[in-house]
């Protein structure tokens, strides 16, 4: 995972790259607040930083703040790296946006567990984002029919927007998510098919006939 670190102290600054390269994550160093904005602000910014509280040109709350400013979906996990102590500060920086803090001087395993629950942080909401967007390009792909729609009063074509004239299926087939099987309703087949029509009208009288026979028999014989 790609971590930003800023701190302007050289010292704490190259023992936090040490112990988290040790934990095989890539670093990102910066001395100044400047320079931690300027690199947060990349399209390839790292999802995870590390800020000191006191910085030159630009302190950490300062530069948490812009952070927190910034429209994205997918918003860092942030530390503060403070040696203040007092509950005031500590409320400031998370006021300033910042989801946790760790205390210099700082211990390896402290740091470690604090980074972990960030990455967890981190993979969750890149996830969530992937279902937001995947779910948004679903939407984006339903087609719907709205507004007023022309249709030939007689022959029920669909005149589109570029003045064609198509066919209701085919206008429909291309406007939404739907698909047609065809066959004919018992009207058409009355209209189109007059003979098949009278056949079975016919059967069915002479089955009614048939039936009214065999129960007369019926009755006789008994």
């Amino acid at each position: 995972m790609r971590i930003l670190i800023a701190e302007d102290d050289f010292t704490s600054r190259t023992v936090l790259s040490g112990v988290l390269i040790k934990y095989r994550h890539a670093i990102v160093a910066k001395k100044n607040g400047a320079d931690a904005w300027q690199a947060m602000q990349q399209p390839d910014a790292p999802q995870l930083a590390i800020l000191d509280w006191m910085m030159p040109e630009m302190d950490g709350i300062e530069v948490c703040r812009r952070i927190r400013a910034l429209k994205t979906d997918q918003p860092p996990y942030i530390i503060m790296l403070t040696a203040k102590g007092d509950k005031s500060d500590i409320i400031a920086g998370l006021e300033a946006g910042a989801n946790d803090y760790l205390a210099k001087p700082f211990d390896p395993g402290e740091l470690r567990a604090r980074i972990k629950v960030g990455q967890n942080m981190v993979e969750m909401q890149a996830a969530l984002a992937a279902k937001i967007e995947e779910l948004r390009q679903a939407i984006d792909q339903i087609k719907t029919l709205r507004g007023i729609i022309p249709i030939c009063a007689n022959c029920k074509k669909i005149r589109d927007d570029q003045g064609y004239w198509n066919q209701l299926e085919v206008y429909v087939r291309d406007h939404t998510e739907a698909d047609f099987s065809h066959s004919i309703c018992p009207e058409c087949i009355n209209e189109l098919y007059p003979q098949f029509t009278r056949t079975t009208a016919e059967d069915k009288q002479r089955a009614a006939l048939t039936k009214s026979m065999i129960s007369v028999r019926t009755e006789m014989q008994q």
